[in-house]
């Protein structure tokens, strides 16, 4: 979602630095990096380390999320090439959902953000008993839709997520963002979802 298919990743930004600023640290992109595509204790630690108070690494995960969806519900727009794309899945018929490391109410609220929602479900962290980087929410997509995670296609921007998406067993497109990820079997990268279609994915996974 973050980053990949919505972009959010400058309220992320503006949001840790925000809190992190309250609290006497400072928040750098290297931070940001470290924090990409969560879970979301991963952020509450980290903001935690930052401002050295280390028993507030809860409520700074909390806090988090409610200042991210309140940022959210007031509009998201969609990354380049992203809602082209969407429309052209759609057209086909081809089932599409969305699965975040980020909590519900945040998920929620870029949904709601939204001027049109193309998705047929969404999966956020608060759904799985584990988040990315572990296979479960992937999985549990391929469940919702019926289909062998092996014949199903996942974008995803940070490593944390491909390797979610890599530990279930599906194809991979990423899309790189502040963190650098290699090519591998069963996995392209591409700079960005602009000019992609459907016909060029299935071209790359079909050789």
């Amino acid at each position: 979602m973050d980053g990949l298919s919505v972009d959010t990743e400058p309220m992320w930004l503006e949001t840790e630095v925000e809190l992190a600023n309250e609290y006497g640290a400072d928040w750098s992109l290297a931070d940001q990096a470290h924090c990409l595509g969560g879970p979301m204790s991963k952020v509450g630690i980290h903001l935690a380390e930052k401002s050295k108070r280390p028993d507030l690494a809860e409520w700074f995960s909390d806090e988090m999320v409610r200042r991210m969806a309140k940022r959210c519900a007031l509009g998201v727009g969609f990354m380049p090439g992203v809602e082209v794309l969407l429309e052209e899945i759609v057209g086909q018929g081809i089932p599409v959902g969305l699965v975040s490391a980020s909590p519900r109410p945040i998920v929620d609220a870029v949904l709601n953000g939204l001027g049109k929602n193309y998705y047929q479900f969404s999966i956020s962290a608060t759904d799985v008993m584990r988040s990315k980087p572990f296979p479960d929410p992937y999985l549990m997509a391929a469940d919702k839709i019926d289909v062998d995670i092996k014949e199903c296609i996942v974008l995803e921007d940070s490593a944390t997520g491909v390797a979610s998406a890599t530990a279930a067993g599906a194809y991979v497109v990423a899309i790189p963002h502040l963190v650098p990820i290699e090519a591998a079997p069963r996995r392209i990268v591409l700079k960005s979802l602009e000019n992609v279609s459907v016909a060029l994915l299935k071209d790359k996974f079909s050789r």
